[in-house]
């Protein structure tokens, strides 16, 4: 079993699973198929959801169970997950899949985190719950799946607002997942990267996530109407005052850049992103090949010149630039974007706030970085003033 992309006559790309005779496997498929264009998901998404679903019918197949038996041992799977290393899964460094063991229980370490098991458990479950509804599989799968409740226990106002009984599911199989610190690059490590930075080009990507929390693919896929660097862009058709940038959606980039994001926003720039565009536009115009590009983000000095920058390139953009900053570990897009969001925590922007500005479509997916530090604890501890101080006395 395996994951694989597939590209539509429209252009329009998702991932599928292929079996070990390299047929499409329906069931996986239709899924698949209805998480990209039924919900408007991200290619990117169905990538995911593809690699975890392969794993779950690779083990599935090994254990000599069809893919229905196997979700009656789901548990089973989920120590499989936690235990079986790569080459017991299937997957070797070269991506095929390897001889391996199949793995009773627990010997050996931890081989995935209980975030991976607990993301790898939401695609097999949609899966199923998918395959249930177009009568792919007896419905009776579900409840093995989820504990299945009405709202009747709920109080009133938890209830739907026409007063019909409704139905809610909870996950049977769950992991608890440890709390830890957001991921994020620190301020040196910006400054750093900055300064191993090549070309204004690449500083300017670098600004885009640290400075305004883009994602690699969304700066990637910026079209020079996207942005709005005037004071008033009311000219241009645009409400919104000062410098910014809007992130918008589109289907028909041919670098692959996608905005995650279903709903277009609006990012404030600051003044050191706004200097690190004209500084590019200086440095672009230099290049004739890249005047006809509507793209932000081109190829000034590899690859094909005037062509939009790949997402995958920023990864390695980079990794290059750590290793020329001397960066023990390489810096990754997403740590300048958690490097954003904590930097706009710290100065006091409320959850919010910081959810419109990274694109969250829920307001919890932000809530990592408001969680406070251990000196944001100690200053919080320090201001309360002493009982002889509320009390007008000396300390």
């Amino acid at each position: 079993m395996r994951a694989f992309p597939v590209r539509l006559p429209s252009g329009q790309r998702y991932w599928t699973v292929l079996d070990e005779d390299l047929q499409v496997v329906a069931v996986a498929d239709g899924f698949l198929r209805h998480q990209r264009f039924g919900r408007d998901g991200a290619e990117s998404t169905t990538k995911a959801y593809a690699h975890s679903i392969a794993l779950f019918l690779r083990w599935c197949a090994r254990s000599g169970r069809s893919w229905q038996d196997g979700i009656g041992q789901f548990a089973l799977f989920m120590t499989w997950l936690a235990h079986a290393m790569p080459s017991s899964s299937g997957i070797e460094a070269s991506g095929t899949a390897g001889p391996g063991v199949l793995l009773a229980g627990p010997g050996v370490g931890p081989a995935r985190s209980a975030s991976r098991i607990n993301g790898v458990l939401t695609a097999v479950r949609g899966m199923v719950v998918h395959a249930a509804a177009a009568g792919q599989a007896p419905a009776g799968l579900v409840p093995m799946l989820y504990e299945v409740a009405d709202d009747r226990d709920l109080p009133e106002q938890a209830r739907g607002e026409d007063g019909r009984m409704a139905w809610r599911l909870r996950a049977r199989h769950r992991l608890r997942e440890p709390e830890t610190a957001v991921d994020r690059a620190s301020d040196e490590e910006i400054v750093a990267l900055l300064g191993a930075c090549r070309s204004a080009r690449d500083r300017l990507i670098v600004l885009l996530m640290a400075r305004a929390g883009l994602r690699r693919g969304e700066a990637c896929g910026l079209r020079r109407s996207d942005v709005h660097l005037l004071a008033d862009s009311r000219r241009l058709g645009c409400e919104v005052a000062r410098a910014h940038l809007h992130v918008i959606r589109r289907e028909d980039n041919p670098n692959g850049a996608w905005a995650k994001s279903r709903r277009q926003r609006v990012v404030p720039l600051d003044f050191l992103v706004v200097q690190a565009f004209d500084t590019y536009e200086f440095e672009r115009m230099r290049v004739p090949q890249a005047a006809s590009s509507d793209f932000v983000l081109v190829n000034l000095f590899r690859g094909q010149v005037g062509a939009p920058v790949r997402p995958d390139a920023v990864g390695e953009l980079l990794a290059a630039a750590s290793r020329r900053a001397g960066l023990e570990v390489p810096v990754s897009p997403h740590q300048l974007r958690h490097a954003f969001g904590s930097n706009a925590a710290d100065a006091g922007a409320g959850i919010d706030v910081i959810a419109d500005l990274l694109g969250h479509a829920a307001v919890s997916s932000s809530r990592v970085y408001v969680h406070p530090d251990s000196s944001r604890l100690r200053a919080a501890v320090d201001a309360v003033p002493s009982p002889r101080e509320r009390a007008g006395g000396r300390q």
